[in-house]
């Protein structure tokens, strides 16, 4: 492992950069691919695209549900072809849409067969390849590699794959080489570990052999479960490009496995939202475990985004470090390593900050909190028998009423916090917390003794606020911004807290209006998912739009405190519900996805924290669930097998049972409890 190490350290001490900019929107310039009609590339536009999940042998069936997928804005369409029938196949079902006038480009999604991604590359405008498996077998093995020895495993697999390459140079087909972190070749983690560096390279090692025969019609993609580990493979690949000097290849941004409904949405905004900030990715494909059809448009409200995001945005300032204290290899990039995620150092203010999980904060300052019924929108639950309160796993951690107190006594687990003026004049200062803006913060004495709050954007930050910081052991800061171009300018601040020694715990205050609902989780969970993907962030705040009418308000509440904690969930940083890492459906899938997954979260959605992998075949089982503790995957016509991680315990156990004997193998490790009936 010291040489991924030293492999990392080497990339930081040339620069952390990977984009254009993190202070300006611009996006990466790439080469141009072409695939059939639709090319892809920066003098383009950030192209949709999505998967089918009929059976491949099904044409007609595959032919009418590709022409929903595209009326519903897929630009490109994948067929999965995991064999040479399949891979035939594709041709028939090119033909009809043809027939039908239809010219979308088809992509061959090819896993273990290199002779159906030989045939499929001469019938279709491109194929997808996976190098974790390709040309590689998962044994699950450790394997020691001399130099020379890993040599001759990077021959054998350049035989293997030098005909597909060949084929697309003579047909004119492009090739995505699609790196999956849950399907990394016994022989790549082996020699770098479970990491994104072993992604990076496990692309780039068939990348070499393309450049080699001068064949450069190639997509890249790392996609991850794991919306850190995803993030950072791209930054990283990016890096490698530029430093090894290959051409700038386009990339195909997505996060396997999202899931579906609400959390699918949030975590892949988190991933995509993400890399889209910093002008990376030329196509989208959002894996939800839904019908296809619904992928395309949550793709195209994360893209549409950024269309006119430079022309709108004001002007943040590029950072650059003044304290000599950073580690040498800082550029004037980020403060930060941005291919490994660290949380940022703070200290502990009450319960924020330090090791604390971020806390979640309810805007309530237009709600009147004038019935215990008031806070059921955001977890918190009288019972008026026996007299007392509960909680539910999202319940908020904190209110904000503003000019509004709470009149009544609000639960031991919910903390209240008021605008200054408001809290000066309670009888009560103790229980309830001040927040301030910049102007009273500085000049104001009266502080509650333990924990206050001021609320500051990039812009307040000047040498007074700066050294008021440093010297204040109770103070959060809820940071803000009015810039459409607003998680890069907060990520602008958090760089000058580094590099001012600033260790103040900050809560990611958001505020949308006139937004439909769906956009709000998905810029929600950009912008707030971007910043604590780089370790930043000890709480957050959304908003709730300006509205009149109370049980609205509450329902609007409910559904933000709901995303607050989805984000949280989705960026690794605070596991409140159970984890499903379902695959989104296609051709190979052995039983009904949707109605499975909803079966075992029905059973299962109780067990806080706890990550259960659905797979619909073995191609998306073992590997692609990597992160799950527990899987679930069909091997056969009503056949399924049951993981404990990456290990199989059952090998064919019926369908009818398969989820029962998935909650005993669950029972066996201690971790099962009966739901709340509450």
């Amino acid at each position: 492992m010291s040489n991924i190490n030293s492999q990392i350290v080497n990339l930081i001490e040339n620069g952390n950069r990977y984009a254009n900019s993190l202070t300006e929107y611009s996006r990466r310039k790439t080469i141009t691919v072409n695939i059939g009609d639709v090319p892809l590339g920066s003098d383009f536009p950030i192209r949709v695209q999505s998967m089918t999940t009929i059976d491949t042998m099904d044409t007609l069936g595959s032919v009418e549900q590709t022409i929903r997928m595209i009326e519903s804005g897929s630009e490109y369409v994948r067929i999965t072809a995991p064999s040479v029938k399949e891979a035939q196949n594709l041709d028939n079902i090119r033909k009809e849409l043809r027939i039908r006038g239809y010219k979308v480009p088809l992509i061959a999604d090819i896993h273990f067969t290199p002779n159906a991604a030989e045939l499929a590359a001469r019938l279709v405008e491109k194929v997808r390849i996976n190098p974790g498996n390709y040309a590689d077998k998962k044994r699950f093995e450790n394997i020691e590699y001399t130099e020379s020895s890993y040599q001759d495993e990077l021959d054998r697999i350049r035989l293997k794959f030098l005909p597909l390459v060949n084929i697309c140079k003579e047909y004119g087909t492009a090739m995505r080489i699609g790196t999956n972190h849950g399907s990394l070749s016994d022989r790549i983690l082996s020699r770098y570990g479970d990491t994104p560096l072993g992604m990076v390279e496990s692309a780039l090692e068939f990348l070499r052999i393309c450049e080699d025969e001068n064949y450069y019609n190639i997509v890249l993609s790392m996609k991850a479960s794991n919306t850190q580990v995803m993030v950072e493979a791209y930054r990283l690949l990016c890096k490698k490009l530029n430093k090894e000097g290959l051409k700038a290849y386009p990339l195909h941004l997505g996060v396997t496995e999202a899931g579906e409904g609400e959390d699918g949405r949030i975590k892949s905004a988190v991933g995509i939202g993400t890399l889209l900030e910093d002008g990376l990715g030329d196509t989208v494909r959002v894996s939800l475990t839904e019908d296809p059809e619904f992928e395309a448009p949550v793709a195209r409200a994360l893209i549409d985004r950024y269309t006119n995001r430079k022309k709108e945005s004001k002007t943040i300032s590029q950072f650059v470090p003044h304290n000599t204290y950073l580690i040498p290899h800082t550029s004037t990039d980020s403060p930060i390593n941005p291919f490994q995620y660290h949380r940022r150092t703070t200290h502990e203010v009450a319960n924020f900050g330090g090791h604390n999980v971020p806390r979640v904060i309810a805007d309530y300052s237009q709600i009147e909190v004038s019935e215990y019924e008031d806070l059921k929108s955001i977890g918190h639950y009288y019972i008026p028998l026996p007299d007392k309160w509960t909680m539910n796993d999202l319940g908020a951690d904190y209110i904000y009423t503003g000019k509004n107190p709470a009149n009544y006594m609000l639960p031991m687990g919910l903390k209240e916090i008021l605008d200054f003026e408001v809290w000066n004049n309670l009888e009560d200062k103790i229980n309830k917390f001040p927040l301030f803006n910049v102007s009273d913060y500085k000049f104001i004495k009266a502080k509650h003794k333990s924990l206050n709050f001021v609320t500051m954007t990039l812009n307040d930050l000047d040498e007074e606020l700066i050294n008021l910081l440093k010297n204040d052991n109770q103070i959060i800061i809820f940071l803000e911004t009015d810039n459409v171009h607003a998680m890069p300018e907060m990520r602008r601040l958090f760089f000058e807290l580094i590099d001012n020694q600033i260790t103040v715990p900050v809560v990611i205050v958001r505020k949308y209006l006139h937004l439909p609902h769906s956009n709000f989780q998905l810029f929600s969970a950009t912008d707030c998912g971007g910043l604590l993907i780089d370790g930043f962030g000890d709480g957050i705040m959304l908003k709730l739009p300006d509205f009149s009418i109370k049980s609205e308000l509450l329902n609007i509440s409910k559904s933000y405190n709901s995303t607050a904690f989805g984000i949280l969930q989705a960026a690794r940083t605070r596991m409140s519900k159970t984890e499903y890492i379902s695959c989104p459906s296609c051709g190979r899938t052995l039983f009904d996805l949707q109605e499975t997954t909803a079966m075992i979260r029905k059973r299962t959605e109780h067990l806080k924290g706890v990550k259960i992998g659905i797979m619909g075949c073995i191609v998306n089982g073992p590997g692609e669930m990597a992160d799950a503790d527990y899987g679930y995957v069909g091997v056969g016509k009503d056949k399924i097998a049951l993981y404990r991680g990456q290990d199989v315990i059952k090998k064919s156990v019926h369908s009818d049972n398969a989820v029962n004997e998935l909650i005993d193998l669950i029972k066996e490790d201690g971790i099962w409890f009966e739901p709340n009936i509450n």
